[in-house]
């Protein structure tokens, strides 16, 4: 599936529907550029499931969690993971396969460790088309190999 958006609203809005839709031990991987757009959608999504508490990006900390809304929320920025066995210290499995549903921003980083039914969320900017557009690209797993490539 692909969107475009032209306003972060619109972008928090899109994470907003996700949230909304999102159910237990799902993993949701965050693609993009520095600036693109990942928090304000992980924004929308702590939103939609009724997060009310502050959301910011994990840069330092690795992982925040989330309670207060009808799943726990696992908010991961692995940038700055030095060694893929950090992941194993902070307990990821306890995320990626308990009772919330898990943001992952930078997931090549950790390719090894995401389950197979990780949904993939890539955000572009396009200068071209204005300062705030977006193009967000949803691959769920079954999602075919023509929709991947973008041919929708």
């Amino acid at each position: 599936m692909i969107i475009e958006t032209h306003t972060p609203q619109e972008t928090f809005d899109i994470g907003k529907k996700l949230g909304e839709r999102a159910i237990q031990g799902e993993v949701y991987c965050l693609n993009g550029d520095l600036g693109t757009g990942k928090t304000v959608l992980a924004q929308g999504f702590a939103d939609g499931l009724g997060i009310r508490e502050p959301v910011s990006s994990p840069t330092f900390t690795i992982i925040q969690q989330h309670d207060g809304g009808r799943l726990p929320l696992y908010h991961f920025d692995v940038y700055r993971i030095g060694d893929i066995s950090e992941m194993d210290e902070i307990g990821y499995e306890d995320c990626f396969y308990g009772e919330g549903v898990c943001l992952v921003e930078w997931p090549e980083l950790i390719a090894e460790l995401l389950p197979e039914y990780a949904v993939s969320i890539r955000i572009e900017k396009d200068m071209e088309k204005g300062f705030d557009y977006r193009r967000i690209l949803i691959c769920r797993p079954h999602d075919s190999e023509r929709e991947r490539k973008g041919a929708v």
